[in-house]
């Protein structure tokens, strides 16, 4: 044993030494059109990483950004912490110019074969541009895909749409079209096929998924895609009033004009950091989603400038006007908790029905809508009067849940049964596990199910620690994204996971349920009475425009 001891020193200075030249193995100088990059191998040694790579750099604010930025000799691709700027909090990078960056994650083994690309598209409501620390690539890379993830702006700077050139609307959205372009043109070189490429995405980053299936400008730069708790259809995904929006900002700095080059010329003149540090209050009553007013818009026709988005989800899905591929498409099962967590108690305490009532929704008459909100309040409180008691806050946090996530989805589901020739594939996540940290975070641990997020901590590797248990769990879920990325189908002939999850249908329209033992179940679930009356109501008062 002493002889052993001895030559440890030299075999950790053989470790340090050999360590780097394996790294820098892995990690191969890639050339691109843009110039050279260079990655590392991830220091647990699951992949190898390329980060902070520029895809495109923003020349006019409030544009669609350039892309393929050059650089002269080896980019040192090892950031992956640039983020755009954002509200209220610092981050390591607030130049707007150079915060449009991808990051590229590959397997470590060499590979005669291309490898299927998953794209990540991040949530954050549209007003934040994600947490990179988040999204650690290990599970999923494990399973031979590629994993790409990118910043993009947000909020006023990404989405603030006045109908003029100078701000035509959605170019945030426009910049995840350039890094899915960038995506086409450069994956090859990283191991990855162009031709096999899946996007998916959380909250927002799955709204953003299901804008870019209804989108033309992003047809054909992808062959499947997940959606992860949210749709296009949410009220809180389309901004009905951009204008009216932007007004009610510029009021907050002092200027009352309802004239675009106006407000142009206001928001144009101040940097990033003074920009976002105003925001329109949120009206008493109101839900705490309602914030977030720079959401994505239907544009306007502008000479000169392509559109993102010309008409409104709803009709573009229910019409079929949309591109048709595979699609996975789900939710939480406690969706709600995490909107509870977001408000203080006494704010969530002061909801008003009437005044929550979501946005896409327009009444014929005030007694309609008063109607309406009445019924709501009845489903959902059930005779119990509002206060600050935990079971009153948890049926309102319910009512935020269903309006701003379950319903929008279950709603796009039932439309892509009606119209996609394309297999879809439906589910609801309810594993309760120790990685459940968004419901652990707010203090939820008691309530069973899986609320909004916590699905992400099982997909991606973050600074957590995974029992045995977790473990097992993480690669069941992981090997349903991933062979969905590789077949098409997330449980193929070749799959040992049981049950099969068979697509959806219109005559049979069934979900897997996602925990500890999977199930095949009916997508509306007929004990949930509310959800009926939802769907009702919609069909009866959704804003088509």
């Amino acid at each position: 044993m002493k002889n052993y001891l001895k030559l440890l020193p030299t075999l950790v200075l053989f470790l340090l030494l050999v360590t780097p030249l394996v790294a820098q193995s892995a990690a191969k100088t890639v050339q691109l059109s843009a110039g050279q990059v260079q990655g590392e191998v991830a220091p647990d040694g699951s992949c190898v990483q390329y980060c902070g790579i520029p895809y495109a750099i923003v020349t006019h604010r409030f544009q669609e950004a350039e892309p393929d930025p050059k650089w002269e000799g080896v980019y040192n691709a090892r950031n992956e912490y640039i983020r755009c700027s954002k509200r209220f909090t610092p981050t390591r990078n607030l130049d707007d110019e150079g915060c449009l960056t991808v990051n590229v994650y590959t397997p470590v083994e060499p590979s005669n074969s291309l490898h299927p690309v998953m794209v990540f598209i991040h949530g954050g409501g549209f007003s934040d541009d994600g947490c990179p620390f988040m999204y650690g690539p290990k599970y999923l890379v494990k399973h031979g895909v590629v994993l790409v993830t990118f910043s993009c702006r947000a909020d006023l700077l990404g989405f603030l749409c006045l109908g003029i050139k100078e701000a035509p609307g959605n170019v945030g959205l426009k910049d995840q079209v350039q890094a899915l372009k960038w995506v086409k043109r450069n994956i090859r070189l990283f191991g990855g096929d162009p031709d096999n490429v899946t996007i998916f995405g959380q909250s927002a980053g799955s709204v953003s998924v299901s804008y870019h299936l209804i989108s033309s400008m992003s047809k054909g730069l992808f062959n499947r895609a997940i959606m992860q708790s949210g749709s296009a259809l949410a009220f809180w995904a389309l901004q009905f009033q951009p204008l009216e929006a932007a007004s009610l900002l510029a009021q907050q700095m002092g200027h009352t004009t309802t004239d675009p080059k106006e407000i142009y010329n206001l928001f144009n003149n101040m940097t990033a950091d003074a920009l976002l540090s105003y925001q329109v209050p949120r009206e008493e009553g109101y839900v705490v989603i309602s914030e977030h007013i720079f959401p994505p818009c239907i544009e306007k026709k502008i000479h000169g400038v392509e559109p993102f988005l010309s008409d409104s989800p709803y009709n573009l899905i229910s019409q079929g006007k949309y591109n048709k591929v595979p699609v996975i498409i789900g939710l939480n099962s406690a969706e709600g908790l995490y909107f509870w967590g977001q408000e203080k108690d006494s704010r969530l305490a002061q909801i008003d029905f009437y005044k929550a009532m979501p946005r896409d929704l327009t009444f014929p008459s005030n007694e309609e809508k008063v109607e309406t909100a009445n019924r709501l309040k009845e489903l959902y409180m059930a005779g119990e009067n509002i206060t600050e008691e935990e079971s009153s806050l948890e049926k309102l946090s319910r009512f935020e849940g269903d309006s701003a996530i379950t319903y929008p989805v279950l709603a796009t589901m039932d439309l892509f049964l009606q119209t996609s020739t394309e297999p879809i594939y439906a589910y609801k996540f309810n594993y309760d596990g120790s990685l459940n940290l968004v419901k652990i975070m707010y203090g939820f641990q008691e309530v069973a199910g899986a609320t909004h997020g916590d699905d992400l901590f099982y997909l991606f590797s973050t600074w957590t620690f995974a029992t045995s248990a977790e473990e097992r769990f993480i690669d069941k879920f992981t090997t349903l994204w991933t062979n969905f990325a590789k077949y098409n189908d997330p449980t193929p002939a070749s799959s040992s996971i049981s049950p099969k999850w068979e697509p959806a249908t219109a005559e049979a329209p069934r979900l897997l349920l996602i925990d500890k033992q999977n199930s095949m179940e009916p997508i509306w679930d007929n004990s949930y009475e509310v959800l009926r009356f939802w769907n009702t109501t919609y069909s009866s008062y959704r804003r088509k425009q």
